[in-house]
């Protein structure tokens, strides 16, 4: 594997590869990583010729600096488990390299996705999303790009970004289902700052998503999630959000007949847990 901190030297030989016809997969995170980022990698090793993955902790996306600074860094984990993965290149630059001083900063018009669930509850996070994102796609210039459902919404917001910056006919997008550990809980690189006892009772976001699941048709959508609101709260959790939307726009629908997805913001203590499962 072969690591690279200059963004133009990156571009350079990527640039070489595509004029030669070789594909490139992409698989952006920000370290910290687990089997759901491997498993993205893994897919993209089937699909293309080179795969390349960023390492970067991205500070336009958090409006909470304690979450920023607390962020897990295990780069030299990380590295070793790319490597074994077959990764062909890890991108890993400085904040510089991403913003330089030059660099005008862009809004994105998201079309009403960054203002609901996580958007309402940490404004400004995809803006900043968008900003790395469409910096680091005009680095790599990557045939397909792969991300990971547990991050629904951001799935959403970064397919929007590629729509408005007239890539889609250049990036083929593709989302993988969520990696979990055997208790059902989402893999997540903020699973490592749980205590012993949070993590103990942190799959109960799954549990209450799969009980939403088993029973949205049985009963009212809004008996359904007051329900598991009520269920998470019981446990300790403080909820943001526990929402059944429709799985296209994120506005909160009660129609069975929509596209439905049952989304969940929740602190255990001082880490935010997030979590989805489609509904039909």
């Amino acid at each position: 594997m072969t690591v690279y901190k200059k963004a133009k030297d990156l571009s350079d030989y990527l640039s070489d590869q595509k004029k030669k016809g070789v594909s490139a997969g992409f698989v952006p995170t920000m370290g910290a990583l687990h089997q759901g980022h491997l498993a993205l990698i893994r897919s993209s090793k089937n699909e293309n010729r080179i795969t390349v993955c960023s390492i970067f902790v991205n500070p336009t996306q958090f409006n909470n600096a304690d979450d920023f600074r607390h962020y897990p860094v295990t780069i030299e984990k990380d590295i070793e488990a790319l490597i074994t993965n077959g990764c062909d290149i890890l991108f890993l630059p400085s904040e510089k390299e991403i913003y330089p001083d030059n660099q005008a900063v862009k809004e994105y018009d998201l079309d009403g996705l960054e203002t609901v669930l996580e958007g309402h509850f940490r404004p400004g996070h995809f803006q900043g999303v968008c900003q790395v994102v469409d910096r680091l796609l005009n680095i790599i210039m990557p045939d397909r790009l792969y991300l990971g459902q547990k991050d629904y919404q951001q799935c959403k917001v970064i397919n929007k970004l590629i729509e408005l910056t007239g890539k889609q006919n250049n990036i083929s997008l593709t989302i993988e289902p969520t990696i979990r550990e055997e208790d059902g809980l989402a893999m997540s690189s903020r699973n490592l700052r749980l205590s012993v006892e949070q993590r103990e009772l942190a799959p109960a976001i799954f549990e209450t998503l799969l009980f939403v699941k088993s029973n949205f048709l049985n009963r009212s959508i809004l008996q359904v999630k007051a329900e598991a609101y009520s269920f998470l709260e019981g446990k300790g959790f403080n909820v943001d959000y526990f929402e059944i939307a429709n799985a296209d726009t994120l506005a909160p629908s009660t129609n069975i007949n929509d596209p439905l997805v049952a989304v969940v913001a929740a602190y255990i203590g001082t880490i935010r847990l997030i979590d989805n499962v489609i509904l039909n």
